[in-house]
């Protein structure tokens, strides 16, 4: 097997005396979508924030591309290839939806016009297009999420993380939100999701991480972890495990 393309190796991460991550391990190869799991309060958005360098591990190390990347910050890992969205979506209002792609494809295209046209690229494979010249303010949340990992692709890429970019969403935009996730991974994108809704986590992800309370307490395919009774009193309660 190759070699991994993202590796977490022990990593924990303290807030004083709150243990949110706790010597969590895992590996994702080339190529495939890893969906993170687990209740509210889990540890999730932690490590997502630790993997694209706004937290630095307590310990532990992050292996990207064979390199440590262990507390680089975000602009460093953007520029060796790691792009992600927000779980709370935060587009530059005052701008248009192109303007919005522009300003992150300056990492890539620092001339304005070979940004633009970068920007075009990523707006009809995103399916906004016919919403470039609008303000960016005016989208639909839908709208807005799409951006957000319109903005997330324009940094080229290739390991993307993606923080609930379907939550909130109708079935219908969720669906074509999936149907464009799964594009990416067509197109050779490696993906680390964290999703709430559960049909469409189990759907897309080739294997599962789950953890509850920091700590990871399962991983395997989407069936594996379904009847994992560690997941379901994690979900359920100790009753239903």
């Amino acid at each position: 097997m190759a070699e991994p393309i993202l590796q977490v190796n022990s990593v924990t991460k303290c807030f004083g005396g709150l243990t949110a991550v706790n010597n969590v391990s895992f590996e994702v190869q080339q190529g495939e979508i890893i969906g993170l799991l687990g209740p509210n309060g889990a540890g999730k958005t932690t490590l997502f924030n630790v993997i694209s360098g706004f937290y630095a591990p307590t310990s532990g190390t992050i292996i990207f591309n064979g390199k440590d990347i262990s507390g680089k910050p975000p602009y460093t890992l953007a520029d060796r290839g790691i792009g992600r969205t927000f779980q709370v979506v935060k587009p530059f209002a005052g701008l248009t939806v192109l303007e919005n792609i522009i300003i992150a494809s300056f990492l890539r295209y620092p001339k304005r016009k070979e940004a633009e046209r970068h920007a075009w690229k990523i707006l009809e494979n995103t399916g906004l297009a016919d919403r470039a010249d609008v303000s960016a303010a005016s989208l639909t949340l839908a709208g807005r999420k799409r951006l957000e990992i319109g903005k997330a692709l324009a940094l080229e890429p290739t390991f993307l993380l993606l923080d609930e970019v379907v939550a909130g969403l109708n079935p219908t935009e969720a669906d074509k939100t999936v149907e464009l996730i799964l594009e990416l991974k067509k197109q050779g994108m490696t993906i680390l999701i964290v999703e709430h809704i559960m049909r469409v986590i189990m759907n897309i992800s080739d294997r599962l991480v789950v953890l509850n309370f920091g700590e990871k307490i399962a991983e395997g395919t989407a069936a594996e972890v379904a009847r994992n009774p560690l997941v379901i009193e994690a979900y359920l309660g100790e009753a239903a495990a």
